[in-house]
Order: C-alpha cells, then structure tokens, then sequence
C-alpha cells in the first residue's frame, strides 16, 4: 500500500524478563490509508498499547520497520524522530499526561513548541480548539481543576494543535464513565476528520465505530 499514512511493515517486540523472554509483537504487518479509522482490540496485556507506542515513534521494534507517509519513522536521529512526531502524529493516552502546573492552553500549545512556531498563532489556534471541545469557559484552569472529561477533552485538542494527519489513541476513554466516555469519543470522530486514526480498544462497541477491527492475540494481529 504505497500510499497508506501509515504501514506497520513485519514488526517485532520482545521483552526480557529476569527467567524469561515475552513475545509481545510477532511480525505485525498492515496499513492505514488515509482518512481511515482502524480500531486494534485485544485481551488486556496482548500488546496493544506496545504496538501503538512502536507507531509513534515512543518505542522502537526489535525487527521490521513503521513508515509514515513512506518516511521510515526509525531511520531517523532521535532529534529527526521527536520533530517529526511533533509534526505528523497527534496522541491522546488513556491517562491525559498533562502537565499540573500549566493552564489547559498552555498544555494544549505544548506539542508546538518543537516545530518552533509563533507563539501567538499556536495560543490562538489552542483557544480555537479548546472552545470546540466545549472548554471555552476553563481556559485559565490547570488540569487538576478539571474533571476526567474535561482533561480528556483537553488532551484530544493538544492532539490536534500540528494538525497531524495521523492520530493514535490507546484506549482514550478507559479513566471514564461510560456516559462521559461516550462524550469524549463523540468529539473524538467529530473533530477527526480527514486525519487517520488507530485507536486501541478493549470495547468491540467502540471498535466497531471504526471503519477497520484488528484483533491482537498472543503477539499476531489478525
């Protein structure tokens, strides 16, 4: 798939253990196109947020290779790496990751500060994203005091700020309730247009939401 945003192309991860070597990721191989939404499900420690950190860039597999865009994600220098990830792929993790001691523009401005773009821009566009998560009242407050919701939402803009073409999201409702969850993933396929998305997932509902289900089991997508 020449094409595709994003190709997993034979990728392998193993962990050593004190007694012991875990196969987490055996020869994972498939593509993303873009605009497309592909849902990774599997039992709880299959590997699915490995497998997702191993297509950011977070991680770097033991064999095989992660294209973007056909740009080999770990050919690159770790400096090379991290702007690139800056500029081309949005993350929201289950547990938000924002930081405590900024406001909730600030946290959303975070991720423009490795391309080196005009501070007044991004803190506009921060604002712009922020109101359309519904936060346009909270702008001067720090994460803690917001609700799990709310941090989420502010974690989807932070997400969005470079316009990535392509979002990862490892189970980004997994701290919610089901009706906030609903909520946060409501935004979450409004605002992900033409982006594309591989969202890990416990749920076969949320899954299901996706154009594509991958299924994760003992170190095999299939």
């Amino acid at each position: 798939m020449d094409s595709a945003v994003l190709l997993s192309d034979n990728v392998s991860k193993t962990y050593v253990l004190p007694h012991k070597k875990v196969e987490v990721l055996r020869g994972a191989r498939f593509a993303v196109g873009a605009g497309e939404k592909v849902a990774i499900v599997g039992k709880s420690g299959s590997g699915k947020s490995t497998l997702l950190h191993l297509l950011g860039g977070l991680d770097r597999p033991d064999e095989g290779r992660v294209l973007h865009s056909g740009v080999d994600l770990y050919a690159m220098s770790p400096s090379r790496n991290a702007a690139y990830r800056a500029a081309n792929i949005g993350f929201v993790f289950q547990s938000y990751h924002l930081l405590p001691e900024m406001d909730i523009v600030e946290n959303v401005m975070l991720p423009t500060l490795a391309l080196r773009k005009d501070a007044g821009v991004a803190r506009e566009r921060a604002k712009a994203l922020l109101e359309a998560v519904g936060l346009a009242d909270r702008l001067t407050h720090t994460p803690m005091e917001l609700s799990g919701g709310e941090q989420q939402r502010v974690a989807l803009a932070r997400a969005l700020i470079n316009e990535p073409s392509l979002l990862l999201a490892d189970e980004p409702t997994g701290n919610l309730d089901a009706a906030t969850g609903g909520q946060v993933l409501d935004l979450l396929f409004g605002m992900v247009k033409g982006q594309s998305l591989v969202m890990v997932t416990h749920s076969m509902a949320i899954a299901e939401r996706c154009d594509r289900i991958l299924t994760l089991n003992e170190g095999r997508l299939t």
